[in-house]
């Protein structure tokens, strides 16, 4: 006797089950694949129906969801070996599910990430809103902050909502998962202080839980701490050290996990004139500790000319502030190229930069960034983000400079609105962010407008590009902001900042730019990831625990069909290989516009970067790829030509260097790197950083 009768539909209601109708819904995919076998796909109904029928013996599930029901389809047909009826009966789920969602038009992988990690849940976890509810809910949410200066909320609210569904913009995650709703958190960076006294540190470590609890990311500077083996005056005992207390601040994370919605993540930071700066070059060495840290080398202007003198330079003991010996400047910056050669560990950031563009340096100097390293901050100092989607500003294969001046006023309008509606975790972090107001408008989509322009990111147009695109965003921002602040009132310590200096009388935000890396917001954009490159135009996406489907970049599967050498076949084989470069099927013009981050050299990488650099305010998140064979000296010279380009910081990934690594480009599995398959990227992968899912 069948134990399922009857299933759950989207609304509700239930309705008779009929195992006809999944076996026409397998036939269906089968045929738009070329499959003409109508028993075979009766036969996999029955499977999927064994599934349920077992589910409903084992897990008391007689009545399931229609949702459910689709599911287990698609896992039957990837266990049964029919891939591509797979493929086309997802295509076809998501198809409906548009219609359902009032045209929304999400990819595929976008309704996974919301569902995964976005839309409000139940208390068993299943999803109590869609994505047009999300939506909703926070632009009406952002918008409400006009109502506080007399503006109209519900027209703003339609604007706030317009950007987001149509993937012109998109804020930061923790706004995305909390705005109007009971934890209201919305940024996503912090900064705390770390001072030399035990409860100082574990004052921090507690703060730095709250934090990670609301889903944010902390950044810190270990550098006031006293060194290793100094002594400590009220027990007579010896100092640990900074790297030691890191390594206690990564064991919070671990135990926090941010509530399972967002990985936490750190960024240490210590100076490169600080006694124990060999230990932290190297505290990653072994591949295990600190796994919750990014961590960066403050290296100042001093420091830089002793290397490039190949001279010694003094360390200074942080308590006494007197110097504590001295080591080789050359010798030092060799160290961290090799280090990140083998590891990805540490980045590096020009410190004394980033104190030169400190907008309100009488309120103290930056000493540390969030985990990405894209916006310094001071003490107690928060940033919330979004992104422009660079793909939606090309029109008939030109930048569209109007559509591009709406959105980036409509942006920081949001973002000006976000600073006043979110709860911060703590009251000094409230009281630092609504006195300075900064905010980080930046981009994604850059790749995907380059190939709508017809240019390979590795040349001087594309750089060209780039640095005005940027220019343009910053001065519109800038515009935004003092027309926010002739309505608003300027940022509390305007007056102490660097602005009226510069000419300014009123401005609304300390600061108004910075490239972060995108992540899960462009992966709901269905756009590259930040400033850059395509990581390879085709490979396997896990979309479900065992499930892996091809997926190829949309600009060239368009460009492929339209000029004829488009074949499954060749998707496959691009996959395997990582690019296109040498395969004989794609024309050598299409080769060159369609460049992967490992076809491009260090160099390009590094150029772009500064090239954005210098239309920034904040700083620029953006890795530079080297291939497996590159060696350490190339890693030195891209440090050296970031440094001579201006850039604020640089980060270096040799393509294999971690055990955890996202997406493998062009090699079969070497041991001892574990990894889910040649080419093979989570659900979460978004084209950026290859270490991390978002």
């Amino acid at each position: 006797m069948a134990l399922i009768k009857k299933i759950r539909k989207r609304d509700g209601t239930t309705v008779y089950f009929d195992k006809n109708k999944i076996s026409t819904a397998i036939f269906k995919a089968a045929q738009s694949v070329g499959g003409t076998d109508r028993k075979l796909a009766d036969k996999l109904a029955a499977k999927v129906l064994a599934v349920l029928e077992k589910e409903a013996r084992e897990k008391n599930i007689a009545v399931p969801g229609v949702e459910h029901v689709q599911d287990t389809v698609e896992k039957v047909l990837i266990e049964s070996g029919h891939a591509k009826t797979a493929k086309s009966y997802i295509l076809y789920r998501q198809e409906h599910k548009i219609i359902r969602e009032d045209d929304l038009r999400l990819s595929f992988n976008a309704s996974k990430v919301l569902e995964k990690r976005y839309l409000r849940k139940d208390e068993n976890g299943t999803p109590a809103e869609s994505p047009i509810a999300l939506f909703r809910r926070v632009a009406a949410n952002i918008a409400s902050a006009d109502s506080a200066y007399r503006g109209d909320a519900r027209s703003t609210e339609k604007e706030f909502y317009y950007l987001m569904t149509s993937f012109e913009f998109l804020p930061n995650s923790p706004t995305l998962m909390n705005a109007g709703r009971e934890l209201q958190q919305l940024a996503a960076c912090f900064v705390l202080p770390v001072h030399d006294s035990l409860e100082s540190i574990f004052d921090t470590i507690k703060q730095t839980c709250i934090i990670q609890k609301s889903g944010g990311g902390t950044g810190f500077s270990f550098s006031s701490i006293r060194p290793k083996n100094s002594v400590v005056r009220s027990t007579f005992g010896v100092a640990s050290g900074p790297v030691s207390f890191m390594k206690v601040f990564d064991a919070a994370t671990e135990a926090v996990k941010q509530g399972g919605t967002r990985r936490g993540a750190n960024m240490g930071i210590l100076r490169v004139d600080h006694p124990d700066i060999l230990e932290f070059i190297t505290c990653k060495e072994n591949g295990t500790d600190l796994q919750n840290f990014n961590i960066s080398v403050a290296m100042t202007d001093e420091f830089m000319k002793a290397a490039e003198g190949e001279s010694d330079y003094d360390l200074i003991n942080p308590q006494t502030k007197q110097p504590a010996g001295s080591l080789n400047a050359r010798e030092v910056f060799d160290l961290v190229a090799e280090m990140a050669w083998r590891t990805g560990d540490p980045g590096i950031i020009f410190i004394d930069r980033l104190n030169a563009d400190n907008p309100t340096p009488s309120l103290g100097a930056i000493e540390s960034t969030n985990p990405c390293g894209e916006q310094p901050l001071l003490a107690f100092e928060s940033c919330n983000l979004g992104s422009v989607n660079l793909s939606k500003a090309v029109r008939d294969g030109k930048i569209d400079w109007l559509k591009l001046e709406r959105v980036v006023r409509s942006a920081v309008h949001f973002l000006d609105n976000v600073i006043d509606m979110s709860k911060y975790p703590l009251p000094e972090i409230d009281r630092m962010v609504r006195a300075n107001r900064k905010i980080g408008l930046g981009v994604m989509g850059f790749a995907d407008m380059l190939l709508q322009l017809g240019l390979p990111y590795n040349s001087e147009e594309a750089a060209r590009v780039g640095g005005q695109v940027m220019e343009f965003i910053n001065a519109e921002s800038k515009k935004a902001s003092r027309t926010l602040a002739e309505k608003r009132g300027s940022f509390s310590n305007f007056g102490k900042s660097t602005w009226p200096a510069k000419g300014f009388k009123a401005f609304r935000n300390a600061t108004t730019t910075t490239i972060a890396p995108t992540g899960t917001i462009s992966i709901i954009a269905n756009c590259s990831s930040g400033i850059e490159p395509l990581f390879a135009i085709s490979f396997m996406r896990e979309v479900m625990e065992g499930t892996q489907l091809l997926e190829v970049n949309p600009w060239f599967e368009k460009i492929a069909i339209q000029q004829g050498f488009y074949s499954e076949e060749l998707m496959k084989k691009m996959a395997e290989k990582g690019t296109v470069h040498d395969l004989p099927e794609v024309p050598k013009e299409i080769q060159k516009l369609f460049v992967t981050a490992h076809d491009i050299t260090p160099e390009w990488h590094v150029r772009m970067q500064a090239a954005f650099q210098k239309h920034v305010d904040n700083a620029v998140s953006k890795t530079v790829n080297f291939a497996n064979h590159a060696k350490v000296s190339d890693v030195a010279n891209a440090y050296w030509l970031a440094y001579r380009l201006g850039c604020k910081g640089i980060t270096i990934y040799r393509d294999g260097s971690k055990e955890k690594q996202v997406l493998y480009v062009g090699h079969k599995k070497k041991e001892p790197v574990p990894q889910p398959g040649a080419n093979a990227v989570p659900i979460e992968y978004s084209g950026g950083c290859k270490t991390c899912e978002a």
